[in-house]
């Protein structure tokens, strides 16, 4: 997969460079002078063009140059299950995102669901409130479920794609 990045200098006098890997990034920065000479040393990262999970990664973690390294070697090295892992768990729980951060680091329970009613309905189908004999399954009150699943449980769109995610 194809990644853009923009490296943007915070000096005025300076015009930033397009990149997508680590190594043509360091090179280019290293080499970068500004209108009068002097060397540039900060920039700030734009995601340009990639996977539509890759961007919302970026945003999450709002990727720097202390982390683009890592934001690199997680865009080729994680699944999108472990990206939106982290997505979810800096992005919306609050976690940190730091060199050594591992999808693994976080404790998120993610669903596919579109709505707290689905997750209610998924809950009952899968037994969590029990066995339910049949002739009881028709008052069963779902929205009310719903509504107290939403205490503990919230939605995002990552990707495109609607979930309902717990922090532990």
């Amino acid at each position: 997969m194809t990644i853009q990045l923009h490296a943007q200098p915070y000096d005025l006098a300076a015009t930033g460079f397009y990149f997508e890997d680590y190594d043509d990034y360091a090179q280019k920065a290293t080499k970068l002078r500004n209108d009068y000479g002097d060397p540039v040393e900060e920039f700030e990262i734009q995601f340009i063009d990639g996977e539509h999970i890759d961007c919302d990664l970026a945003q999450a973690i709002g990727i720097n140059q202390a982390n683009l390294k890592q934001f690199l070697e997680a865009v080729e090295e994680w699944d999108e299950h472990d990206k939106t892992r982290v997505i979810l768990s800096v992005g919306e729980c609050g976690y940190r995102f730091d060199a050594k951060t591992q999808p693994s680091d976080f404790e998120v329970d993610i669903y596919h669901v579109d709505t707290m009613r689905d997750l209610a309905e998924q809950f009952v189908d899968e037994g969590l409130f029990g066995d339910i004999p049949e002739p009881l399954q028709f008052y069963i009150d779902y929205d009310a479920i719903a509504r107290d699943l939403a205490v503990d449980y919230a939605t995002a769109e990552v990707a495109g794609n609607h979930l309902i995610y717990r922090c532990a």
